[in-house]
């Protein structure tokens, strides 16, 4: 495989390159460790095809993208179809199909451009970072029980309060807060922000309900901006769990406090659990 030249040679970037085989197809490896419980974490699934999809256009950064998984994803090749809706002065849409084995496991629409900076653009904010403990005092995910390979791979803080899921006393607050950055100083670019707004615990662990399994229908990730150098601060919450499906809203600011990305996913809350 080769690796986009515009992405730090680092592990996460390693991890979702790809290669232009042409005719709009991207052949990309998702390697083994970057998963949970066997099936592939959906924003690193998002992350590599969002890095075909740029690749594709020439664009710079990802603004805004939509996914619908429709298969557990699994290590291995995986082939990204792109193909360009429209090509805008601002922005380019491009539509894509990722496969593996020949079977889709995502479907993605999104708009590629060039962010600006942050400071050039903020008008207005009615919200602020998560309070977090220091980093020091949070509980690194790495080392909690029974925490899936893929916390090896990245450094996640949660807040004490919110890692209390992991011990059988959830806090009963459909919350997860907490800090984040790449491993080996690797910075943090517009496509780790893709990944980075999937890499913590479902908010229904802390929420004191029977349900643990909630497999996403939908995600949707909108990029505010290339984040400063540091740690991340995340914030997701749920508010409903009603109708069988759940959302969950994540927030991820950077070490300067600004607002870099959003997130919203359904996910399905399957009977009987």
């Amino acid at each position: 495989m080769t690796q986009d030249q515009n992405i730090a040679p680092g592990r996460f970037a390693r991890s979702i390159c790809c290669e232009d085989s042409g005719n709009g197809q991207f052949i990309s490896e998702l390697p083994e460790g970057w998963d949970i419980m066997g099936n592939a974490n959906g924003g690193h699934m998002m992350a590599m095809a969002a890095n075909a999809m740029l690749s594709h256009c020439g664009r710079a950064d990802p603004v805004t993208l939509t996914a619908h998984f429709l298969k557990p994803g699994r290590s291995g090749t995986h082939v990204t179809a792109c193909e360009t809706v429209k090509e805008g002065k601002a922005f380019a849409t491009v539509r894509a199909n990722m496969n593996k084995d020949g079977v889709p496991v995502l479907t993605l629409v999104g708009a590629f451009g060039q962010l600006a900076p942050i400071s050039q653009t903020q008008l207005l904010v009615d919200a602020e970072p998560p309070t977090l403990p220091p980093v020091e005092k949070c509980i690194d995910m790495s080392g909690v029980r029974a925490s899936p390979e893929i916390f090896n791979q990245v450094e996640a803080r949660l807040h004490p309060d919110d890692a209390r899921y992991a011990e059988g006393t959830p806090s009963g607050v459909a919350q997860m807060r907490g800090w984040f950055r790449l491993k080996e100083n690797e910075p943090m670019t517009t496509r780790s922000l893709v990944y980075a707004l999937d890499a913590f615990p479902p908010t229904i662990f802390n929420a004191n309900l029977p349900v643990k399994w909630t497999p996403t229908v939908e995600m949707t990730a909108h990029i505010r901006a290339q984040p400063s150098p540091g740690w991340l601060r995340a914030r997701f919450t749920t508010r409903f769990v009603t109708g069988g499906f759940l959302e969950e809203d994540g927030e991820l600011w950077d070490e300067s406090g600004h607002l870099v990305a959003q997130s919203r996913q359904l996910a399905l809350v399957p009977l009987g659990t």
